[in-house]
């Protein structure tokens, strides 16, 4: 892996601009979309780029393999099921806290990954980390401007999502070995498997009658904050490595606030931006304290 350069910098701020913008696209694709409908589209725009990325370095997508049972947990855990309920949750809340809230994936995903992985155990510096990533969280629940007894229930619908994100990303590691095109894809395939009956089953969206708005939200979320977003995110992978790859953690929230901000016209207290530096820092901790990092920073 090489060290990252201008044009690797670039990049990455360009994921964390289209991650962060995702939010605000949720939130206005919700207003004529069902989460399961919502959810569906963004995985079968998704799949296209992937399963024409494998075809193009004669990959074999093994999502139907013996080891299918695998990448059919992933893809419910990961994928379907997430992106399910950022859907509901974020069609409640103001855009840019869903994006705060479901950057602290990290945090979560240090937690279970303490109890399920050998090499990944909460240290003492890391406790803080998570320890200041949860006060942040819990900041936020004193501004009744953002949280009240109206949302409380949506707040908690995206944290358990953001959970489901780590809980699929500990499945994960049992595949590292297999690829990550391959997995990607194999994931991405069975949660439009899940998704597909759900959403023609419960919400029928061919009697939809959604706004030109939503629709243009729904598609650059599965164009352009999934296809693409996920392609880039194999780039720099690819060339740079995940330890730089997870520095996009930073920029979600940032990106988030500014979008809600400004193309939504959420109001931003002086709470918000208080428990967004915390949230930040604690990531921030925990990465610099996680295996991998210290490994990849050794002189």
């Amino acid at each position: 892996m090489r060290e990252a350069k201008s044009f690797d910098i670039f990049l990455l701020v360009v994921l964390g601009v289209i991650w962060g913008s995702s939010f605000f696209n949720i939130k206005i694709a919700s207003f004529s979309y069902e989460p399961f409908t919502l959810g569906l589209v963004r995985v079968f725009f998704a799949s296209l780029p992937l399963l024409i990325l494998c075809k193009y370095k004669a990959i074999k997508i093994k999502a139907f393999t013996k080891e299918w049972k695998d990448y059919a947990l992933i893809g419910l855990c990961n994928i379907a099921i997430p992106f399910t309920l950022i859907a509901i949750g974020t069609s409640k809340i103001n855009s840019y806290l869903a994006a705060m809230l479901m950057s602290t994936t990290p945090l979560s995903g240090s937690i279970l990954a303490h109890f399920f992985t050998k090499n990944e155990k909460i240290t003492f510096f890391k406790s803080i980390g998570i320890i200041l990533g949860f006060i942040g969280i819990v900041f936020l629940f004193f501004d009744k401007l953002i949280i009240n007894e109206n949302n409380y229930f949506h707040v908690l619908i995206i944290i358990l999502g953001s959970t489901f994100y780590s809980i699929g990303g500990i499945l994960t590691l049992k595949m590292k070995n297999k690829g990550n095109e391959n997995v990607t894809t194999s994931t991405t395939l069975w949660s439009f498997i899940f998704l597909l009956p759900v959403s023609l089953i419960f919400e029928q969206p061919w009697n939809l009658n959604p706004s030109l708005d939503s629709t243009l939200s729904l598609l650059y979320l599965g164009i352009v904050a999934t296809g693409a977003a996920w392609l880039i995110r194999f780039r720099i992978l690819t060339v740079n490595g995940i330890v730089f790859q997870t520095q996009v953690a930073y920029l979600i929230p940032i990106f988030g606030v500014l979008f809600g901000f400004f193309l939504m016209n959420e109001i931003i207290t002086w709470r918000v931006l208080v428990s967004l530096s915390i949230i930040i820092l604690g990531i921030y901790i925990v990465k610099i304290n996680n295996k991998g990092y210290k490994k990849k920073n050794v002189k």
